[in-house]
């Protein structure tokens, strides 16, 4: 087994625990209006990174406001992110590809968490969260429902993204 294929192998089964452990533990479901308010008008230097859903709220955040080398600065360097069956490696391979992207589309199209479940063990971290994704990007009508994973590891001290895991579907109007 390739090195690549080993890493994705423990975030799926990491992405696996996190759900079975979200599902026996529902006092870790988190659908406040707080929440939700907070991400769509928090700046990322003023949103508690000391958490992991804190941490996930400001890449979103640095993403929405264009600050890229923020949003980049929350992801380990060997982050895996799927989208659209497509898969990046690693930060930099991020960052040369879909960055700039992801930091456009985010900061044209608001997005309004609908739920959002997340939880702990150690070191290891996850944030689960459905979303309704709805504006104009590059001339087109969005209106989808969004779904994400981001698996979270405590690295000296501070929660930064090791997995992302995005998926879409428009929403039929």
């Amino acid at each position: 087994m390739s090195q690549a294929s080993a890493r994705a192998a423990r975030l799926i089964g990491f992405a696996a625990m996190g759900m079975f452990l979200t599902a026996a533990h529902p006092s870790s479901r988190d659908m406040t209006q707080t929440t939700a308010q907070s991400e769509q008008s928090g700046h990322p230097a003023h949103i508690d990174t000391t958490t992991p859903v804190g941490t996930v709220i400001a890449f979103h955040a640095a993403l929405a406001s264009g600050d890229t080398q923020a949003a980049l600065a929350l992801l380990t360097e060997d982050v895996m992110i799927f989208e659209s069956g497509g898969v990046e490696s690693s930060r930099a391979e991020y960052a040369e590809h879909h960055l700039e992207a992801d930091a456009a589309f985010s900061a044209a199209v608001p997005r309004s968490l609908i739920s959002r479940s997340h939880g702990e063990d150690g070191d290891a971290a996850w944030v689960m969260s459905v979303e309704i994704v709805t504006g104009t990007y590059r001339n087109r009508a969005i209106n989808s429902r969004s779904v994400e994973t981001m698996l979270l590891r405590r690295v000296e001290g501070q929660w930064r993204i090791v997995h992302i895991h995005w998926s879409s579907a428009e929403i039929n109007r």
